[in-house]
């Protein structure tokens, strides 16, 4: 039977959710989610200086806002610094590691005489062999003792095999002198006790994975699955940076983008299958493989976002869509939507999610149903209201106040009343959207009377036709 699938997605709490990172935890919930497995969530906490809770709540909230549920509790790096060091002290203990009391004065020397003499400046310890009888009182570091002849080879998913000479590689420091463990043996250590299996992450951490790999031969653990993959650049094929418009994911929510086309964008961002631009997140998870992972860097295209993120508004559930529109008003500081502008709302959705490419844009659709009346039209609509258009609208109102309340049988009055009047119903449709709606882009007429109903809609008209009086 294969071996459950075990990702984690593991940022530091610096700042927010980059966007690079998001799709970074995408990729690894897709995998897990999509074979069944464990998605899990680590905090690498370790630098405190720079580790804040508020960037931690951002991070969780970026998480919750793109949908993304670890399973779990989220596991702080940090509160596992005892554990780190238990490993640092059995690599000891079985003579895979040594105490290096070499000071920083003195490995300085050693790199300024190799640079003088034109060898390479990896240090190199006086202490590896040293007998331990011959250790001093003094502080010093544990360093695993790396292999010094052959190569090692990463053998990646996305990059390929990737070979690294071990005489490239230092004996690296696992406790420093005040007893704390580095990075590289806590990520080494963390994603071992949480059963990984893949190590899905951005290839920045390639030449890493070099390093992570000693401390699993000398504990004889299994090696995980790695898979690097490219960073994402801006449009101008540059890392991708706040210029670009690199924005945290919370940043995205406040711009208006649903989740669900997020989700999609940032999963084409970097991964293919065949020519498929638009699918659900059932679709993603089932397609979503290491191997449709390219190797060049994605560029990020805001063009392109919005269009997906239409095409998923589009295809959204009424009730759902409401749903988010709301956690938006909220994400933004705006009030959520009343219950009877909520009801409207789920009324008009089918009419008002065409189109519409972000949140702000869905709702300026909305205006005719979330402004009150009276309507003041503004100055585009207003020219449609003069004195003639006036006196058609009250006399169009009592045919339809009698009419059965259903959209062909509006339609049809309409167009029977424009052509009685001698009029095109374009010349009609005019002042009837200044009436309803106060301005010239508005959906259909006829979705406006449907939503709005009989009672609001002659009160409008009615308003309008008289001037306000």
């Amino acid at each position: 039977m294969a071996e459950a699938v075990v990702t984690r997605f593991a940022p530091s709490p610096t700042g927010y959710l980059h966007i690079g990172g998001a799709r970074t935890a995408l990729f690894n919930w897709l995998f897990a989610r999509g074979r069944g497995g464990t998605f899990l969530l680590r905090i690498e906490d370790t630098d405190r200086a720079r580790s804040t809770p508020e960037a931690t709540r951002a991070i969780m909230e970026g998480l919750a806002w793109l949908g993304l549920d670890h399973d779990g509790e989220a596991i702080s790096q940090f509160e596992r610094a005892d554990r780190h060091a238990e490993v640092a002290n059995q690599l000891l203990a079985q003579g895979k590691a040594y105490k290096c009391f070499a000071t920083q004065e003195e490995i300085q020397a050693f790199r300024d005489a190799a640079k003088a003499e034109g060898r390479s400046t990896l240090f190199r310890s006086p202490w590896r062999d040293a007998d331990p009888d011959s250790h001093p009182d003094l502080p010093f570091v544990i360093r695993i003792k790396a292999p010094q002849d052959g190569a090692t080879v990463i053998r990646d998913r996305v990059q390929g095999d990737v070979t690294i000479r071990n005489d490239q590689l230092d004996d690296m420091v696992l406790l420093r002198s005040a007893g704390t463990p580095v990075y590289m043996l806590a990520v080494a250590v963390d994603d071992h006790d949480m059963g990984v299996t893949h190590v899905i992450r951005g290839d920045d951490h390639l030449n890493n994975a070099a390093r992570q790999m000693m401390i699993y031969d000398a504990m004889g653990w299994p090696l995980p699955v790695y898979a690097h993959i490219p960073l994402i650049h801006g449009p101008d094929g540059k890392k991708l940076s706040k210029r670009h418009g690199a924005l945290g994911a919370e940043e995205y929510q406040k711009i208006g983008y649903p989740a669900a086309g997020m989700r999609n964008y940032l999963a084409r961002l970097g991964w293919s299958h065949g020519d498929d631009e638009f699918f659900s997140d059932a679709q993603a998870q089932e397609w979503f493989d290491l191997t449709g992972i390219g190797k060049s860097p994605a560029r990020f295209d805001f063009k392109k976002l919005e269009n997906i993120c239409g095409q998923h508004i589009a295809a959204s559930d009424n009730a759902a869509l409401l749903h988010e529109l709301n956690a938006f008003l909220t994400a933004t500081g705006q009030t959520p939507f009343t219950t009877d502008k909520n009801a409207l709302m789920l009324a008009g959705m089918s009419c008002l999610k065409e189109r519409a490419k972000t949140f702000p844009e869905l709702i300026d659709k909305a205006a005719f149903i979330l402004n009150d009346r009276p309507i003041i039209p503004d100055e585009k609509s207003a020219v449609h209201l003069n004195d003639v258009s006036r006196s058609i609208l009250l006399e169009l109102t009592p045919h339809l106040r009698n009419a059965r309340w259903e959209r062909d049988t509006l339609e049809a009055l309409a167009m029977q009343f424009a052509e009685s009047h001698d009029m095109k119903f374009g010349k009609l449709a005019g002042p009837l959207r200044a009436a309803l709606a106060g301005r010239n882009a508005t959906p259909s007429v006829f979705d406006m009377l449907m939503v709005l109903g009989r009672d609001e809609s002659i009160a409008r008209l009615q308003e309008a036709g008289t001037g306000g009086h």
